[in-house]
């Protein structure tokens, strides 16, 4: 059976500190370029902005959430409308992840056992529950191209207390036996790839255990999860350059819920190909602007009457019409849906101006011309 979802090496990066490489990834609905950055449209909707605008700004890829599609509408409504490509309006590439970081999110109101979790929904506080059969049930029924196994993610924040270890040693247990009632339960393996998780908290020992078990599953890609969970950015490195060469060099490594510029590029350089964060739209919508030097907050009195648009190097719709931060600032202070329509999509041509950046480093071994151009990548 050939696998639905497939990476292609182009060049790996020729810097001999770096393990950055260059490739793509083809799924039943397209490819998209790697390194790549997916938006996230947590309830089938990159939240302010149309398909059209997203793709646009030169995302090829996006992410959808599988807990919240479940509480609303459900899978079965949307599997009855054809699936999340057609009813939402993206023709390209989905990734749905598996509600397993819910997990970790919502621990006041979960239950976790070896069976699976059973969650007080955030809608109606309706009992829920969660398996790793029923998670990949409601994923093979919303349709996305990339499908996540069902994990555990033990929290970061405990990492310096008695019986951490422990608690990410029954986390890597279960998460692995998880991982095989995915696999057994995945009704559609020729149309959707499933993507297994390598987890172990921040104890590389562990990382380098579980990374082995998991990857000697013959699965379609891999990811890095239960980073940026409570962790400093030295240690969200330490974690990612050491396990990202553990995972199979054919396969695509995907780096979960990292946005942050800084991270991305040191995950770029240890070897990640995907990414996905909230952070281009979620700041958006409150009024933070990212630039090359740094985030604007466009509240602040400061930019009451600024002419100039949020970043004069950007192409977006935002900053090449161009629309001024007093403009933008005044939106967010009138409430104006505006305000966080234009930067959200800023946002979103920000982060792939960056992936454009780091691909053409990587192609012609340009580092220093792009760590000039991005000094907040620190790198």
């Amino acid at each position: 059976m050939t696998a639905p979802v497939t990476y292609t090496l182009h060049q790996n990066d020729t810097e001999p500190s770096s393990k950055a490489r260059l490739g793509r990834v083809t799924t039943p609905h397209g490819s998209f370029d790697t390194p790549a950055f997916m938006p996230v449209g947590t309830a089938a909707s990159i939240k302010g902005l149309l398909p059209d605008q997203v793709a646009d700004a030169g995302a090829q890829c996006i992410l959808s959430n599988t807990y919240h599609l479940l509480l609303r509408p459900g899978p079965d409504l949307v599997a009855q409308m054809g699936g999340l490509h057609p009813w939402m309006n993206w023709p390209g590439p989905i990734l749905t992840d598996s509600g397993g970081y819910q997990v970790f999110s919502l621990t006041k109101t979960n239950q976790i056992t070896d069976h699976g979790v059973t969650f007080q929904s955030h809608l109606d506080g309706a009992t829920i529950e969660l398996t790793p059969e029923h998670s990949i049930s409601i994923q093979n029924r919303l349709g996305a191209d990339i499908i996540m196994a069902f994990d555990e993610c033990p929290p970061a924040s405990h990492s310096d207390q008695p019986g951490y270890r422990d608690r990410v040693l029954t986390a890597n247990d279960r998460t692995i036996a998880w991982l095989d009632r995915c696999i057994a339960s995945h009704a559609r393996p020729d149309e959707q790839a499933l993507f297994g998780i390598v987890q172990g908290g921040v104890d590389l020992e562990l990382r380098t255990q579980h990374a082995q078990a998991i990857t000697e599953r013959n699965l379609p890609g891999f990811a890095i999860g239960g980073v940026a969970v409570g962790e400093g950015p030295a240690q969200i490195r330490a974690v990612v350059e050491h396990t990202a060469p553990l995972l199979p060099p054919d396969k695509p490594r995907y780096l979960m819920g990292v946005g942050y510029e800084r991270d991305i590029v040191a995950a770029v350089r240890a070897g990640v190909d995907m990414f996905d964060c909230v952070l281009p739209t979620r700041n958006g919508r409150n009024a933070v602007a990212f630039t090359p030097t740094g985030p604007i907050r466009l509240k602040n009195a400061q930019y009451a009457d600024d002419p100039r648009p949020i970043d004069p190097t950007c192409d977006c719709p935002a900053c090449s019409k161009p629309y001024s931060r007093s403009y933008l600032r005044h939106l967010f202070q009138a409430g104006e849906m505006l305000g966080p329509i234009l930067t959200s999509l800023h946002n979103i041509r920000h982060f792939q101006r960056l992936m454009v950046d780091i691909r053409h480093a990587i192609a012609h071994n340009a580092w220093s011309a792009f760590a000039e151009a991005w000094p907040v990548a620190d790198l």
